[in-house]
């Protein structure tokens, strides 16, 4: 890795730098390149983060990013089922539920039946 200014952003010593990157490389030569086990993956990427801050404020953002869409995926489709029964519902005719009586027992009040309090 070529360094980019780095060391004014993270201040690490020479030999710690050299140590984070002959971790990765093991991580890398065990594992694969990029590490096929999650716990090995997060380590390795967790040691390159170290080296470059930015690579962490990436990750995050893209996280942030995939979670809100996922996130307003599911909302959309909650929202999408919520209309699609509501208009089943008002479509159809059902009457009054099966086993219950009915409540209106005869014409309603009009004209002159009709009270006026």
């Amino acid at each position: 890795m070529a360094d980019s200014g780095i060391f004014r952003i993270n201040p690490l010593q020479g030999w710690q730098r050299e140590a984070i990157l002959k971790a990765a490389a093991l991580l890398r030569e065990k594992f694969g390149n990029p590490p096929s086990d999650l716990a090995a993956r997060a380590a390795h990427d967790g040691l390159l983060e170290v080296l470059d801050p930015a690579r962490r404020t990436v990750r995050l953002q893209k996280e942030m990013s995939e979670a809100t869409r996922k996130a307003a995926l599911t909302e959309r489709a909650e929202r999408r089922a919520r209309e699609r029964r509501a208009a089943d519902r008002r479509k159809a005719n059902l009457g009054p539920p099966a086993g219950w009586p009915e409540r209106r027992k005869g014409e309603r009040r009009a004209g002159d039946r009709r009270s006026r309090s």
